[in-house]
C-alpha cells in the first residue's frame, strides 16, 4: 500500500507562486503525476514526472509557469507554480502510477494507481 498525501495549497493573488508538495510512503520507485479538479469541471492531467526524473510531461496551460521535479531522498515530489491564474482555483492531487517503466510518463489517470486527498489551490482575481 502506497500512501501519498498533499500539501502546500493555500490562498494566492492572480500572479503569484505556489509550491505543492507530495509526500510518498516508501522509495519513488514509481512515476508521479499531479492533477486538478476546478469546481464543476472534470479533473485533469497537470504535470507528471518520470521514474528516473528525466522525463517530464505538462498540459499545455502549464508549459513555461509550472515545473515538477522530485527529491529521492526525501521521497517527495513538487509542483512549482508560477504565474498563477484565477482559472486554475483548484483541487490539486498528487497520484503514483506503479507500473511505469524508469523513464514513461503517463497522462491518463487510470494509468495511476493511488491517489491522495487533494490540496486546495484559490487564485484570486
Amino acid at each position: 500500500q502506497v500512501q501519498v498525501v498533499e500539501s502546500g495549497g493555500g490562498l494566492v493573488a492572480a500572479g503569484g507562486s505556489l509550491r505543492l508538495s507530495c509526500s510518498v510512503s516508501g522509495p519513488l520507485g514509481y512515476a508521479m503525476g499531479w492533477f486538478r479538479q476546478a469546481p464543476g469541471k472534470e479533473r485533469e492531467f497537470v504535470a507528471a514526472i518520470s521514474w528516473s526524473g528525466s522525463v517530464t510531461a505538462y498540459t499545455d496551460s502549464a508549459k513555461g509557469r509550472f515545473t515538477i521535479s522530485k527529491d529521492n531522498a526525501k521521497n517527495t515530489v513538487y509542483l512549482q507554480m508560477n504565474s498563477l491564474k484565477p482559472e486554475e482555483t483548484a483541487l490539486y492531487y498528487c497520484a503514483a502510477d506503479l507500473t511505469a517503466s524508469y523513464s514513461r510518463v503517463s497522462r491518463a489517470q487510470s494509468e495511476y494507481d493511488y491517489w491522495g486527498q487533494g490540496t486546495q489551490v484559490t487564485v484570486s482575481s
